[in-house]
């Protein structure tokens, strides 16, 4: 599996569609700025057959400081951004087999040796 970036999505969107490189960009950086936008204003962002991005709240917990171990501190209440794919994307993704995941990284080490996922 390979990492995509947005200059590789701009790149490719560009010839798929025949608009010039820099307006691609434009658009694209125009659009991340959009669902940022409106996310941080507490909006919920649905592309029909891609997916929802919306808000939850991450509980507050007691952690710890690395270079401080033995004392705890509170990690607040905070906002986290959440991705909920599409039934579509859903599909697409579980058509995918596993040897065609390797080098994803959430499926290194021993848990994608033995089968087990965290």
């Amino acid at each position: 599996m390979t990492t995509i970036t947005k200059k590789d999505l701009v790149a490719e969107l560009s010839n798929a569609t025949g608009i010039k490189h820099a307006d691609t960009l434009a658009m694209v950086e125009a659009f991340m700025e959009l669902v940022s936008k409106n996310l941080s204003e507490g909006n919920e962002v649905t592309l029909r057959t891609f997916g929802t991005f919306d808000l939850r709240v991450a509980r507050g917990k007691i952690g710890r400081n690395p270079k401080q171990p033995n004392s705890e501190v509170m990690i607040p209440d905070r906002c986290v951004v959440r991705f909920k794919p599409s039934k579509e994307l859903k599909s697409r993704v579980a058509a995918l087999s596993v040897s065609q995941m390797n080098g994803n990284h959430s499926m290194n080490g021993d848990h994608a040796m033995n089968g087990n996922h965290v």
